[in-house]
């Protein structure tokens, strides 16, 4: 690992955790804040008032990471002002709760920005075969507002998953210090898989610092989040945190695999909940209290144990899928899928039967 990964790194973490206490004061000072007996939410598993603004820090010290360390390309600035419109809508949302109907369009149309600037996903490897599909060759010139454009099956695969990668980080942001801890996991096993490629085509570097700047600003913002949490990521938060590991999943020589095991988590539990939701007649994009971190609070587990549990788990799949060829990556995200929605299945099971326990409890 070079000087100039180490040291966006921790510049990234440096910068999250001091500027952290500033925006703690200004979210206080503007009433960007979280008071469960006044934003009556049925994900809520707080009590007091806590600030919600911490997708401001997050983006200060990612963007300012990324003007010290990255090029200002078209990509890197398609990506800022992505990660700038979310930052926006987040402290919105934060003020008075956004529509999530709106929130979704909105994710939509970053979506569309970040692909439109050239963050596609140019090919996808055959997990049976071992060869490559190329993405690109399904595509047509389209010319908006007289400037040409690319449009086809890359860019429509890379919309699609970066709005929900968004949403399905945002989910599982429940408890103290939970989101900020495995997506620092996650992009720091994206930035190692990068750089590896990157030691052979020295020109795709900068995605590989992009992934460490990720991961020190999580990691640099956790203390904060952590159980007392001092500061809650907010929407902005967790839509960030989404948006930029499903970057990463696209630019790391489109790793998607990678991406699903080390979101192994988030992701079955993102399909649980939509099932869950469409087969009771309910909105898909309405927010209740059925996620597994509220099933595990209901089983008795601590806020501590519950991020811990959600670190470890991200850090272990992390380990496999660096270890894995593409084609066993498949398996093994097989064996994973399987496993969590066997566990998913026996903690739903058992949490009809158990006591509500305090939604405090570390």
């Amino acid at each position: 690992m070079t000087p100039t990964i180490i040291l966006s790194f921790f510049t990234a973490l440096f910068l999250t955790f001091i500027v952290s206490p500033f925006v703690i004061s200004i979210a206080k000072k503007l009433n960007l804040v979280d008071d469960p007996k006044i934003r009556i939410h049925p994900a809520n598993t707080h009590i007091g008032t806590v600030p919600r603004a911490g997708g401001l820090a997050l983006f200060f010290g990612i963007a300012s990471a990324n003007l010290l360390f990255l090029p200002l390309n078209i990509h890197t600035i398609g990506i800022l002002i992505g990660a700038l419109i979310l930052t926006i809508v987040g402290l919105a949302d934060d003020k008075k709760d956004v529509n999530p109907y709106l929130r979704l369009v909105i994710n939509v149309l970053v979506a569309i920005i970040v692909v439109a600037s050239g963050n596609i996903i140019p090919f996808i490897t055959n997990p049976f075969s071992g060869g490559i599909l190329d993405l690109t060759q399904w595509s047509f010139a389209i010319h908006l507002w007289g400037l040409p454009f690319t449009f086809g099956i890359s860019q429509i695969i890379a919309i699609l998953w970066i709005v929900w990668t968004m949403n399905i980080v945002g989910w599982s942001a429940g408890v103290d210090g939970q989101m900020p801890g495995y997506v620092s996991i996650s992009a720091f096993v994206l930035g190692i898989l990068s750089l590896r490629y990157s030691i052979s085509d020295p020109t795709q570097i900068w995605i590989t610092l992009l992934a460490f700047i990720v991961s020190g600003a999580f990691l640099g913002f956790l203390p904060w989040n952590f159980y007392p949490q001092k500061i809650m990521p907010g929407y902005g938060g967790k839509t960030l945190a989404g948006f930029f590991l499903a970057l990463l999943g696209i630019l790391s020589y489109a790793k998607l695999g990678t991406a699903l095991l080390v979101l192994g988590i988030p992701m079955m539990d993102a399909l649980f909940t939509l099932v869950r939701r469409i087969s009771t007649k309910n909105s898909p994009v309405r927010a209740d209290r059925g996620h597994l971190h509220h099933k595990l609070l209901d089983l008795g587990w601590g806020k501590r144990r519950i991020a811990l549990f959600y670190w470890c788990v991200s850090a272990i799949l992390g380990l496999v899928s660096l270890t894995v060829t593409s084609q066993t990556k498949a398996f093994a995200f097989i064996i994973v899928a399987v496993t969590l929605a066997m566990f998913l299945v026996w903690v739903s099971y058992f949490t009809q039967f158990s006591k509500q326990h305090g939604h405090d409890n570390g």
